[in-house]
C-alpha cells in the first residue's frame, strides 16, 4: 500500500512540472515585442523632437546675432547707406546663410481715418497729413533679415524684420494752400 501512495504523489509532481505552452509563450512574446516597439517609437519621436528644438535655437541664437551685427553696423548712420541686398554664409556654420533685404517704409494713408471723424476734416488737414506721411516714407528704411537653413535639398527660411529711422532728417515747414 505505500508504494500506491509514492506512486500517486510521483505522478501529481510530474503533471504539474510540465511548463508554458506553446501558444503561451507567443502571447507573451508578442505583449513583449509591442511594449518594446512603443518605446522605440515615443524615444524616436522625444529624439526628433530635440533634435528640431535643438535645431530652431541655433536659427534663433543666428539670426539675433545677425540682427545685432547689422544694428551696430547702421546705426546712426543714414538710412541710404543700408544697401538694398547683402547676403552670406555664417562662419562656423556650413549649413546656415543669411540675406538682407531692405526697402522704403510705405507709411499708409491715414486721410481715411481723418475723413471717418465726426465733421469731416478740412484741406489743410490733408495736407499736413499727406507731408508727415512722406516724411515717415523718407525717414524710416525696413530691413528684412532672413536666415536659411539647408537640410538635404530643402531650405528653411526664418525671418525678422527691423526698421531704421533716420532721426537727422528735417521735419518739413507745412506749407497751407493761400499763405506766401
Amino acid at each position: 500500500m505505500m508504494l500506491n501512495r509514492k506512486s500517486a504523489s510521483t505522478r501529481f509532481i510530474t503533471t504539474d512540472a510540465r511548463g508554458f505552452t506553446l501558444l503561451e509563450v507567443l502571447i507573451a512574446m508578442m505583449i513583449m515585442a509591442s511594449g518594446i516597439l512603443l518605446l522605440s517609437q515615443s524615444w524616436s519621436s522625444s529624439y526628433n523632437r530635440i533634435k528640431k528644438t535643438q535645431s530652431n535655437v541655433e536659427v534663433a541664437a543666428l539670426l539675433e546675432r545677425k540682427i545685432a551685427e547689422i544694428d551696430m553696423k547702421y546705426r546712426g548712420k543714414p538710412i541710404e547707406s543700408i544697401p538694398e541686398e547683402e547676403g552670406d554664409e555664417f562662419e562656423g556654420h556650413p549649413e546656415y546663410s543669411w540675406k538682407l533685404k531692405s526697402q522704403k517704409f510705405e507709411m499708409p494713408d491715414l486721410t481715411s481715418v481723418l475723413i471717418g471723424r465726426d465733421g469731416g476734416v478740412d484741406q489743410m488737414m490733408m495736407n499736413l497729413m499727406k507731408q508727415f506721411s512722406e516724411h515717415l516714407s523718407k525717414s524710416i528704411k525696413e530691413v528684412k533679415i532672413t536666415v536659411i537653413r539647408k537640410v538635404k535639398n530643402k531650405e528653411y527660411e526664418y525671418s525678422a524684420t527691423m526698421m531704421f529711422v533716420d532721426f537727422d532728417k528735417q521735419l518739413p515747414i507745412p506749407s497751407i494752400p493761400g499763405s506766401l
